[in-house]
């Protein structure tokens, strides 16, 4: 990324003790005040952030491939979100657009109707949270189809409000005595090519789909189809090439929204600006989040103005939905990925993650398959080739080794067994290889 400056030295620095003394004080102080059920994956509390480091408050500085959850793709401090900020919030950090509207608000509308796919009239209404979106893209759906039911896929994360819980598959630690849920919610097979009992390509897998949601629901009383077009929390898995489009066109014949939830796979991250961009499907709503703001909490729902316009005054919206401040950080965030084209940023970083970890598929008995789009990759780890049976404790292993190392990393999945990398589309060059490099050792460690 020749043509970056960066605040911060783009360097792996490790000053000796792991965690450090002031991280290893607010550990004590955060044990007192906050509960057990938040937890964080990584144990030292950072002071700095820029381009693809952070640095804690010992002074270590570690390669970020994590990105917050996908949230940092243009950096934690990007030079333009950050004079953006401080801007908005030299003028007013809220009056609520359901009070007193902005134009903030409708500029960030306009641009998601610019980005999004789709060559039709189109409505974003915008909030804080991913699982926001989504919920209200399902509101959105029943209220302009009159109809209930939900479909969803297997090794679908969707959110933690009661609703999104519905719609995530995962139990544990997501769901596990949260209950009851909300109800016409139906799950139905997903394309996982990995682990598909037999060769089924995407098409297959879609009316394999199909089949259940006609039989066992009726594609009458089916209000959405809600998918992640590369599932996240569920292992970074990518459908068959024609799966999402088969069930695009089912949706379109039976009068039911297609909703494309790319609230982890959005604004760069796969090499294009969504997911399904990568087989021209248009969804008839899309939600938003994560990458969209640079790291200021932002999420919207846009799609086709019929269906959002078929909800009554009144029926959408919130009191921090579309924040000032973070409208601001979002028009300036969506400028820097354009500037500095981070869709093709992304597509080389894939190919040097390729290059480095696809080797040890056959080199490695426990490196069951590397996949992903552009900056969202995973390494599935299997405890041998033949059997593919999970190995969640490797996909641990690997990131101890490398938080030790200096190099932050997240593991997913459903069994557990996922390493993903998310790294800043910002990251350097040698910060990536050097980051990358350690992981490869990480691998043949384990």
């Amino acid at each position: 990324m020749s043509n970056i400056s960066y605040r911060l030295p783009q360097e792996i620095r490790l000053t000796g003790e792991f965690p450090g003394p002031r991280s290893a004080e607010l550990a004590e102080r955060r044990a007192k005040v906050v509960p057990g059920g938040v937890a964080s994956s990584v144990p030292v509390y950072a002071a700095d952030a820029d381009g693809g480091v952070i640095v804690d408050v010992d002074g270590n500085s570690f390669a970020d491939l994590g990105s917050g959850i996908a949230v940092t793709s243009v950096g934690a401090s990007a030079p333009k979100v950050v004079e953006a900020v401080q801007d908005a919030a030299s003028h007013f950090t809220h009056t609520c657009f359901m009070v007193t509207p902005y134009e903030g608000y409708v500029a960030v509308a306009e641009k998601l109707a610019e980005v999004t796919p789709g060559d039709f009239e189109k409505r974003s209404v915008l909030f804080n949270s991913g699982a926001e979106a989504v919920e209200n893209a399902v509101k959105v759906a029943r209220a302009a189809t009159g109809r209930n039911a939900v479909v969803v896929f297997d090794h679908a994360y969707h959110g933690r409000t009661n609703l999104t819980m519905a719609l995530t598959a995962k139990a544990a630690p997501y769901k596990r005595g949260f209950g009851p849920f909300a109800s016409e919610v139906y799950r139905v097979p997903m394309s996982y090519p990995y682990r598909e009992p037999a060769e089924i390509d995407g098409k297959e897998a879609a009316e394999r789909a199909i089949l259940q949601i006609e039989k066992q629901i009726g594609g009458q009383d089916v209000a959405a189809i809600l998918i992640e077009p590369i599932q996240g929390e569920g292992g970074f898995i990518v459908p068959a090439e024609g799966f999402l489009p088969r069930l695009a066109e089912w949706a379109r014949e039976n009068g039911v929204v297609f909703i494309a939830d790319e609230v982890q796979a959005g604004f760069c991250r796969t090499g294009k600006w969504f997911a399904v961009d990568h087989e021209g499907v248009e969804p008839d709503l899309v939600t938003l989040a994560k990458g969209i703001a640079g790291g200021m909490p932002l999420s919207a729902v846009t799609g086709r103005a019929d269906l959002l316009d078929a909800v009554g005054p009144g029926g959408l919206g919130g009191t921090y939905g579309g924040n000032p401040v973070a409208c601001a950080a979002a028009l300036a965030s969506i400028e820097t990925m354009e500037e500095w084209n981070l869709n093709e940023r992304a597509t080389a970083i894939e190919k040097a993650i390729r290059g480095a970890i696809e080797p040890l598929v056959t080199e490695s008995d426990i490196v069951g398959e590397v996949r992903g789009r552009g900056a969202m990759m995973a390494i599935e780890f299997v405890a041998d080739s033949d059997s593919k049976t999970p190995h969640p404790s490797a996909a641990k292993d690997v990131a101890a080794y490398c938080l030790e190392r200096g190099v932050a990393i997240l593991t997913c999945g459903t069994y557990g067994n996922i390493v993903r990398l998310l790294p800043p589309l910002t990251i350097s060059d040698e910060l990536l290889d050097e980051a990358l490099n350690i992981l490869v050792e990480g691998i043949r460690s384990v």
